[in-house]
């Protein structure tokens, strides 16, 4: 099953779920986990993200594999299962398509680890190379000019991002002399996302004179955009 007949599979089996779901906050989610202790904990990130970083005793089904509804078949359906990833776009098809699928209980955390992170709760860190990281510092820096700065957070993996990216590279060479475009990778960047309360992606955030003056939050056209930089 390829990509997107694995997606599409996903969004329509939205209809007609007869199982029981919730959607919980990171605080909730992680009491759940620890009142379920043995229940399976589901990261559906790619390898690379789950790598960087995941939730204690979590296993990682990736969703954009194709051997995805193999490996959850596998699950028992009848036992609670955890399911996340870093917004919680992916772990919401991910839950939808294990309904469709019969499975009885799924718990989704709401904004994925991006939230789970905002509320300080721990995580594993596995391969994350520090010096790909952005400090607080480093970014307070970039502010330090007498243009706009305009900051995309994005991730690899977000289609709306990826959608976005050639309206911000055609903003930046167009309006070089008044607009800094600085793009911020939400998995390589897990605290300093934290520290601008980024909830989902993909999130603009336009600061002037250091100050933020306008923030966005999903896909945007880059007449949109530039709306907010001519004002």
């Amino acid at each position: 099953m390829g990509k997107i007949k694995l997606y599409a599979l996903l969004y329509f089996s939205i209809i007609g779920l007869t199982s029981v779901g919730q959607n919980l906050s990171a605080i909730d989610f992680q009491k759940k986990m620890q009142e379920l202790p043995n229940a399976p904990v589901i990261d559906v990130r790619t390898p690379g993200e789950f790598n960087q970083s995941h939730l204690k005793n979590a296993v990682n089904v990736n969703i954009n594999d194709e051997s995805f509804p193999n490996q959850i078949s596998k699950l028992d359906k009848n036992k609670p299962i955890f399911v996340y990833c870093l917004s919680g776009s992916r772990s919401s098809y991910a839950a939808s398509y294990m309904r469709s699928q019969g499975f009885k209980t799924i718990y989704d955390l709401t904004g994925g680890m991006i939230k789970w992170r905002s509320a300080g709760l721990p995580e594993i860190s596995g391969k994350t190379i520090a010096e790909t990281e952005m400090s607080q510092t480093q970014f307070n820096n970039l502010l330090n000019t007498d243009k706009l700065v305009l900051v995309d957070v994005y991730a690899e993996w977000c289609a709306p991002c990826k959608k976005m990216a050639p309206s911000l590279n055609e903003i930046q060479k167009e309006m070089e002399t008044k607009v800094n475009v600085v793009r911020i990778n939400a998995d390589k960047n897990k605290s300093l996302v934290a520290n601008l309360k980024v909830s989902a992606l993909p999130t603009l955030l336009l600061y002037k004179n250091k100050k933020l003056i306008w923030t966005n939050t999903g896909l945007l056209t880059k007449q949109e955009i530039v709306s907010h930089l001519v004002k």
